[in-house]
């Protein structure tokens, strides 16, 4: 399924975009059985790299990239892309801060291209931050992966 996305990947890594895969992707990565319709990408959150991600989005082919500029995507915490792909772009997360999870990425390689994908300790903290009901199943899956109680 994440091969299926190697374009936008490629893209972002063309554009030099500092980013790390949150969410559902990284969750499936981490062998948790689950299914997801959209990307979801924490980013460094600066302007230079907020609009190297503009440009990365559009030169993939995500044309409501061109819908704002950096300025407008750093104002809110999540901006959601729908157009053939989904893809939320969030510039901050609860319970992680990108600074302090972007170098324990773990780096998927799709061919040619180094996909950085949330760290499994770093997913169960933003799950566990977030706390939503659907997040739940993830968790309880995190914690059997990691071999943690189910204490939150």
């Amino acid at each position: 399924m994440i091969d299926a996305h190697r374009p936008l990947y490629a893209s972002l890594k063309r554009h030099a975009v500092d980013y790390i895969v949150i969410g559902g992707i990284a969750a499936i990565v981490h062998g948790v059985p689950r299914m997801t319709l959209d990307i979801d990408l924490l980013i460094r959150a600066t302007p230079e790299n907020a609009k190297a991600l503009l440009d990365a989005l559009l030169d993939a082919g995500l044309g409501t990239a061109a819908m704002l500029d950096a300025e407008e995507l750093l104002a809110h915490e999540i901006t959601v892309f729908r157009d053939r792909l989904r893809v939320d772009v969030q510039t901050s997360s609860p319970g992680i801060r990108f600074e302090e999870v972007r170098p324990r990425a773990l780096m998927l390689h799709i061919e040619d291209v180094e996909v950085p994908i949330l760290a499994a300790a770093d997913l169960l903290a933003a799950k566990e931050a977030c706390n939503r009901p659907k997040d739940q199943q993830d968790l309880e899956a995190l914690r059997q992966i990691l071999g943690k109680s189910d204490v939150t």
